[in-house]
């Protein structure tokens, strides 16, 4: 009776064996074309925009986030400019950089037809080569200055952005990259990690949405853009889609009741839309409503991206050239001139995601959003273009959301119950996955931003921003 029972419990457990290969292999064969789009992707852009060294980016920055990294593989092409990563001999990925386009993952489109594709970009980025080293930021690349005004206190700021490169525990690293911080419209400090310097590129993750913000703004200005009226999304036309009756105010609040899952691993809708998707914006469009428009506030990349497909069809339909437009419009005469804006294989800019510049063209992003659309004496942002922007969402919880930037305002009715209690209640950002950040603070006259690779959301936090502000006019928050 007992090798009876002995026996039937090894076919139990051959089959309990054979269920968990069956759902593993299941998993791997979904989960590593993402993986590996997600490496070839990522070291593609920091090895040809960055300057990057693969090995210290795949080690430092993608391990600890890409839980299958340890089974993959990559190789890099410098006289085709491209990456690709492979997994157990089975799952390619080949990522392409192309001049004044950056890197496109090759999903949907042969290499081939990717190279052939034209953009008509204005020229290499320059990285701030072209403004002369003796005229002080942002008009010029000089050093940071100080201020001379009572309250400042360097030494004060220094400890405090050693404060922001300080890494908390041995196992809760920051990885903290670049601090660049702008008072009253100047640089008065900046520091770097080895490795990385003020003419670097940097990928800024999801604050491209605060980019993609600036060029819906610059098309409302010119009147070709409503933000009340229906989104012009061809896929919702129909007259009993109940998604018609999406506004693109919906989307750019995060209020639009798409179902998306914005979880950053294999086989949710983001990682498959940025990593397993030929076209972003038509992925998003395709969800389904979770909700009633505008009933509900669920952060989705995919309304991003939805309104970066809107933006290309607009600029194109007034029969501009698309990313001259771009340039022409916002970076120009921001002065970022190292701004990239990296499209998928379809040719729409990644409004979600891959938006790249150096951190002193970040900051100058930033100044725009400070001086309320104004930018060396120019009108760029329609006027109450920021009031609008930074007005929460509705259903934000904490009121902690505007439109494609993070807010500080806080609970209606509580202020004082905010996402960063110290720190002053209109602070608002543009913010990326690994601690990104351009902070921008009216109250203070500030423009704080830092980049990094904190594959632990915990060990970054953005209240130390408050040394900073302790070390500036108006003291402690």
């Amino acid at each position: 009776m007992g090798s009876k029972w002995k026996k039937r419990g090894w076919i139990l457990l051959a089959a309990l064996g054979g269920i968990l290969f069956t759902a593993a292999a299941g998993y791997l064969v979904k989960a590593l074309p993402i993986g590996t789009g997600y490496v070839a992707k990522y070291l593609c852009t920091t090895v040809f925009l960055s300057h990057r060294s693969p090995e210290t980016v795949f080690q430092e920055d993608v391990a600890p986030v890409n839980p299958l990294s340890h089974i993959i593989r990559f190789s890099v092409d410098h006289v085709q400019k491209s990456v690709t990563a492979r997994a157990l001999g089975a799952f390619a990925a080949t990522a392409l950089s192309r001049e004044g386009c950056g890197c496109t993952l090759a999903v949907g489109l042969d290499e081939e037809t990717l190279k052939r594709q034209s953009f008509y970009p204005p020229g290499p980025a320059s990285s701030g080569k072209d403004r002369p080293s003796e005229v002080p930021w942002p008009e010029g690349e000089g050093e940071p200055e100080d201020p001379l005004i009572p309250g400042f206190d360097r030494k004060a700021l220094e400890e405090a952005i050693d404060r922001l490169f300080a890494e908390p525990t041995p196992e809760n690293h920051r990885k903290t990259h670049a601090v660049v911080v702008v008072y009253d419209g100047r640089l008065i400090a900046e520091r770097y990690a080895p490795g990385f310097h003020k003419d670097m590129p940097l990928l800024g993750w999801s604050m491209s949405k605060s980019v993609t913000n600036a060029l819906v703004g610059i098309l409302v200005k010119h009147g070709r853009l409503d933000l009340d009226a229906p989104a012009p999304v061809t896929e919702w036309q129909h007259p009993s889609d109940p998604r018609r009756f999406i506004t693109l105010k919906h989307l750019m609040g995060m209020t639009s009741g798409l179902k998306f899952s914005e979880v950053y691993a294999p086989l949710y809708d983001a990682t498959e839309m940025l990593y397993g998707s030929a076209d972003v914006a038509a992925y998003a469009a395709e969800r389904p409503l979770a909700a009633d428009p505008g009933s509900r506030w669920h952060y989705s990349s995919g309304d991003a991206n939805i309104i970066a497909g809107i933006v290309r069809r607009t600029i194109e339909a007034g029969t501009d050239l698309y990313y001259p437009f771009l340039y022409q419009t916002l970076f120009g005469p921001v002065g970022m001139t190292s701004a990239v804006m990296e499209p998928d294989p379809s040719g729409t800019f990644v409004g979600s995601s891959y938006a790249v510049a150096t951190p002193r063209d970040w900051a100058r992003f930033g100044l725009l959003y400070l001086n309320d659309g104004v930018l060396n004496g120019k009108r760029i942002l329609p006027e109450g273009w920021v009031a609008y922007t930074t007005t929460p969402a509705p259903h934000a919880p904490k009121g902690q959301y505007g439109a494609l930037f993070w807010l500080n305002a806080g609970t209606p009715g509580n202020p004082a119950d905010r996402r960063w209690p110290e720190i002053p209640p209109d602070a608002f950002s543009a913010e990326g996955f690994q601690g990104q950040r351009v902070v921008i603070i009216p109250s203070r006259k500030l423009v704080l931003v830092r980049f990094g690779a904190t594959s632990r959301r915990s060990a970054w936090d953005d209240g130390l921003w408050r040394h900073v502000l302790a070390a500036l006019p108006g003291g402690p928050p």
